[in-house]
């Protein structure tokens, strides 16, 4: 493991001294790996954490379940960047969707009339503004909302 880790570049090192320390001191190498997995983004680690404790008990090879752990996480990695590339272009039309109604306002002030005296003229105007501004909102929240349970599934 201490080889195995001299060639490794650790995002944050500091995480992985515990991990080191027990493997060279013949620690609990599971209980630290899992204790270095972070919440969100340590499925790697956890996993790692099961295959050494499968490899401890039954005296299985370590190489055969990392390379099977290995090729589940690069297949959850491909599919979702799939997933995120995909999404793209509803995002990019969420995005376009949502600033169409600035292009009403300049479009209108550029024809030479006054959209900026009616929405903030009146009542109707207000409620106009008020109306638009939360559709525009509840729109973009509802594209991001389906696009995150699309990332997650």
């Amino acid at each position: 493991m201490i080889r195995a880790a001299s060639w490794v570049d650790f995002p944050v090192p500091e995480v992985m001294g515990p991990v080191l320390a027990a493997a060279r001191d013949a620690g609990d190498v599971p209980a630290a790996l899992m204790a270095a997995a972070p919440e969100v983004g340590g499925d790697g680690l956890r996993r790692l954490a099961a295959c050494w404790q499968m490899s401890f008990i039954t005296g299985a090879s370590l190489a055969a379940l990392v390379e099977r752990v290995e090729a589940a996480l690069r297949a959850a990695q491909a599919h979702r960047q799939e997933v995120a590339a995909q999404l793209a272009g509803p995002r990019a039309t969420a995005r376009l969707l949502a600033a169409l109604p600035l292009l009403g306002l300049l479009l209108a002030a550029g024809l030479g009339m006054n959209p900026l005296a009616f929405l903030f003229g009146g009542p109707a105007g207000l409620g106009c503004l008020v109306l638009g501004l939360s559709l525009d909102a509840c729109g973009l929240w509802w594209t991001h909302r389906l696009a995150a349970r699309a990332e997650s599934s």
